[in-house]
């Protein structure tokens, strides 16, 4: 309630994650596409909004090139998947099984709960997916074997340094 000839109060200023505190605009052109030691090593990560290592807000994307899998694995954050170029192949499960997989062509938004056992393949070709998440970030192997992250270690390229850790 505001008195006569008063102005009216402005509601408080939200409190801004980092670097959601003013207008951004990403051009595809602009996306910094990087290798990621848990992902096969042909597969490239973009983080455009937020910090995956960090509680909070994030998107990043995922390519992953014709014929890639990625094996059964989860992450204990809640995620959204956008599919912007290519069919996104998933299955659900603990176990790779391409008779499991469904094809989400683009357009498609793909809701999976955390801790969600999943796997990929670019079964027809490239895909680019957006996720958008809560962090921070988890990627656990199913099989721990199927982990680059442990391959790397096993020839003494440091596997345990992914940089959204381990859980």
């Amino acid at each position: 309630m505001s008195l006569p000839g008063s102005q009216p109060k402005s509601p408080p200023t939200p409190a801004h994650f980092p670097g959601q505190d003013r207008f951004v605009a990403i051009h595809a052109e602009d996306v910094e596409w990087r290798p990621f030691p848990a992902f096969p090593p042909q597969a490239r990560l973009a983080i455009l909004v937020g910090d995956p290592t960090k509680a909070g807000p994030y998107v990043i994307r995922v390519k992953l090139p014709a014929d890639v899998k990625m094996a059964p694995h989860r992450h204990p954050e809640d995620r959204i998947y956008t599919v912007l170029s290519g069919v996104f192949y998933i299955g659900l499960g603990d176990d790779f099984d391409a008779d499991k997989l469904m094809a989400y062509p683009p357009g498609s938004v793909i809701v999976l709960p955390g801790g969600q056992s999943h796997f990929h393949w670019a079964k027809s070709g490239e895909y680019v997916t957006q996720v958008s998440a809560i962090g921070p970030l988890g990627l656990h192997y199913v099989d721990p074997a199927s982990d680059p992250r442990n391959a790397a270690a096993a020839f003494g390229g440091g596997g345990r340094s992914c940089v959204f850790g381990r859980d």
